[in-house]
């Protein structure tokens, strides 16, 4: 997962203060000024959603306007996870 995090330039992981994520940790990459790309890392799993903010600073702090998962219990070997983080980022 490093290699995905990397690639994609996510950022590192904090504690998730906004309860839009149960008090995960979470990491976030830049779509555009109000959307973003969110891992939710649950134990050894993670959760990708995709998310609208007012800004970048609201993430982790605020609770998103919009939230919508993508994939659940992300696996980068199963083809339909990449596709999903592709059609958003590449």
């Amino acid at each position: 997962m490093e290699n995905v995090f990397k690639y994609y330039e996510f950022s590192t992981f904090f504690l998730d203060a906004s309860e839009a994520f149960s008090g995960s940790e979470i990491c976030f990459t830049e779509l555009n000024e109000t959307h973003f790309l969110i891992f939710e890392k649950k134990n050894a799993t993670y959760n990708l959603y995709v998310s609208r903010y007012q800004s970048k600073k609201d993430i982790g702090v605020k609770p998103p306007e919009i939230l919508e998962i993508l994939v659940e219990n992300y696996d980068k070997s199963i083809p339909a996870h990449r596709i999903a983080i592709k059609q958003y980022l590449d």
